[in-house]
């Protein structure tokens, strides 16, 4: 006999069929004659009631011993349920125990636990109702985000985790060079003869730079993958590692770029409401009550658009004191994010036309000189979640930019060509996807939606 899911079943509800489940116990109710098992395999939020009657043969000495977090295998035939709340219920004739999980010992028990405490057991954390529907979103949202591309003519390129380039220009990068030994399997015997990769070598902050050369031969292309930024931030919204959503488009400018971001966005709330709902229930019922709301509003309304300069207008007329100045020239701080989508638009919002002293050198400058083709997409609750950009494909431009800057331009003389051999305009963006699922659920703090958080002084597991 095959095990099926509780998902399946709940699914297709094959009353009167024998099927096998297995599981970890939630929890066990005794009455007289029998015991209520709660049992969940992960594959959906749902437990399974299972009733185990005492004439099994190991009743006594098993069913009666059995606590929260032991795993079982169970078979029986599948009833409707008389009790509300359920449609149906495993009558099990055979149930047998792969795994004890002692009470005195086992952390998570009946009741609910803080988030910051199941951080500090994130081996265990995914059994509980939060963290499992946290994952399960996760993994459906990665899987709506190849589709989007995909059926939009998008080619997926893998670039790598490890760059000598760095493609925000602020230094804030993980090396991971080590000395080469002339024999690399007697290293403590032998001297060291030079840097690993020959020169120094990083980990990746986007993998922008490379997805460029790839759109400037095949037209579209998207990049999926982990990013490091070597912040010492400890705040909610920040890791130091994390995944981004990168794509790239040849003869693509900023307008439609913007077009893209707001599709793409649109597409993910639609097709986690779609297939999510109950795992966005949860959070509708536990973490924020106006979610499916917030999530429909995003869904049915078209984003604002502002340049930089009149949003700062905006909020030096607004009366608001904030804790950050707001001034022409400065980036803004989340707080005046925020205020621009939750008091000013009510909704989502593009920024454009940043000034081009605080964005970095790829960036199109604009024919005011004074700021480039950027846009950042804020988002209610959480701020900014899309940044992205017109690429400066002028050569003369690129240099003069990079020149300002200090940048190495034989270290990008790669990058450069591709402004000599056939350049042409494009655009892209990046978006973060650990803050988007932080939108998507509501959740408070970035390291409860990934699976094991990376922050200064945390590296476990």
């Amino acid at each position: 006999m095959h095990s099926i899911s509780i998902k399946d079943i709940l699914t297709r509800k094959p009353l009167g069929e024998k099927i096998e489940i297995k599981g970890w116990l939630k929890t066990r109710r005794d009455s007289k004659d029998f015991s209520f098992l709660e049992i969940n395999d992960g594959s959906c939020l749902a437990n399974i009631q299972v009733i185990a009657a005492s004439a099994l043969k190991n009743y006594q000495d098993t069913v009666l011993h059995l606590h929260t977090g032991c795993s079982l295998l169970v078979q029986g035939v599948l009833n409707e349920s008389p009790a509300k709340g359920q449609e149906v219920e495993l009558h099990a004739d055979l149930l047998e125990v792969y795994g004890w999980a002692e009470p005195d010992k086992y952390p998570l028990q009946k009741k609910r636990h803080s988030f910051e405490f199941l951080r500090s057991i994130a081996h265990l954390r995914p059994r509980t109702n939060s963290i499992g529907a946290i994952t399960r979103i996760r993994s459906s949202l990665s899987f709506g985000v190849h589709k989007f591309f995909q059926e939009r003519g998008f080619v997926q390129v893998h670039t790598p985790i490890i760059t000598t380039s760095d493609c925000e220009g602020a230094g804030e990068m993980f090396r991971v060079s080590i000395p080469l030994h002339s024999d690399m399997e007697k290293q403590n015997e032998s001297a060291p003869v030079g840097d690993f990769f020959g020169k120094p070598a990083n980990l990746t902050v986007s993998g922008q730079l490379q997805a460029e050369v790839y759109a400037l031969a095949l037209g579209k292309v998207y990049t999926f993958g982990p990013t490091f930024r070597a912040e010492n931030s400890n705040t909610s919204r920040h890791l130091a590692e994390f995944w981004m959503i990168e794509p790239e488009m040849a003869f693509c400018d900023l307008a439609e770029n913007m077009t893209l971001a707001e599709s793409f966005l649109k597409y993910l709330i639609g097709y986690v409401l779609e297939n999510n709902k109950d795992d966005i229930q949860l959070f509708a019922k536990f973490i924020d009550k106006e979610l499916f709301k917030k999530l429909k509003a995003v869904l049915n309304n078209p984003f604002a658009r502002t340049t930089y300069s009149d949003a700062v207008a905006i909020l030096e007329k607004s009366g608001k004191v904030f804790d950050f100045p707001v001034r022409w020239g400065v980036d803004f701080q989340a707080e005046h994010e925020q205020f621009l989508c939750e008091e000013v638009f009510n909704g989502p919002v593009f920024v454009t036309d940043y000034p081009r002293e605080i964005k970095p050198f790829y960036m199109r400058l604009n024919n005011d000189n004074q700021t480039v083709a950027a846009m950042d997409l804020l988002l209610p609750g959480i701020g900014e979640i899309i940044g992205g950009s017109q690429r400066e494909e002028r050569y003369d431009f690129l240099v003069s930019r990079m020149k300002e800057l200090n940048l190495d331009l034989e270290e990008y003389s790669w990058y450069l060509d591709l402004r000599n051999f056939g350049t042409v305009p494009h655009s892209g963006f990046g978006l973060g996807f650990e803050r988007f699922l932080q939108f998507i659920t509501s959740m408070n703090n970035i390291r409860d939606v990934i699976p094991f958080p990376r922050t200064p002084g945390s590296a476990s597991y």
